[in-house]
């Protein structure tokens, strides 16, 4: 645990020391924030999947549950950590949705994308190798096309930056 906070406090202290002008944010910065986000996605997507295949629910109905839940425990996921803070309700939410909101969406974008082009895979069951390997390679693809994404958004204050103002 103390590595995390080591971890933490280095990517604080990047965004007191950068600022918005220089942009200069490491990438295992992006990738933490980008690791964040990718949790909350993945147990919203595997939950979804889960509750959609349980009520016999079609391929539709299922993928718009399962991205209404990975939206849900990202924003949540952050949210936690900013009410720990001790800020208000309002604001947690306002800076949830603006730390989160890009990052989830471009993560939800590639991960469904490869889940809706990879064949076979929005057929196979829970009990399918098939579905648990393709949504590991869908959330993979995710993970790396989201990191560059957050790198750019912390450089610019925006994003996870945001977050870590409420850090201390």
């Amino acid at each position: 645990m103390e590595h995390m906070h080591e971890g933490h406090d280095q990517h604080h202290q990047g965004h007191e020391g950068a600022g918005a002008a220089t942009g200069k944010v490491s990438w295992a910065m992006a990738a933490r924030a980008t690791l964040h986000c990718l949790t909350g996605c993945a147990i919203g997507e595997v939950l979804g999947m889960v509750i959609g295949t349980a009520l016999g629910w079609g391929n539709v109905p299922t993928m718009v549950l399962a991205i209404v839940l990975a939206f849900f425990f990202g924003y949540a996921l952050t949210l936690r950590g900013i009410l720990a803070a001790g800020v208000g309700l309002r604001t947690a939410v306002r800076v949830a949705l603006a730390a989160d909101t890009l990052s989830i969406a471009v993560m939800e974008l590639i991960d469904n994308g490869v889940i809706a082009l990879w064949p076979g895979a929005m057929d196979a069951h829970l009990s399918d190798p098939t579905f648990w390997i393709v949504l590991a390679i869908a959330l993979a693809a995710a993970f790396v096309i989201t990191t560059p994404v957050n790198k750019w958004m912390i450089g610019r204050g925006k994003g996870h930056a945001v977050v870590h103002q409420y850090h201390h």
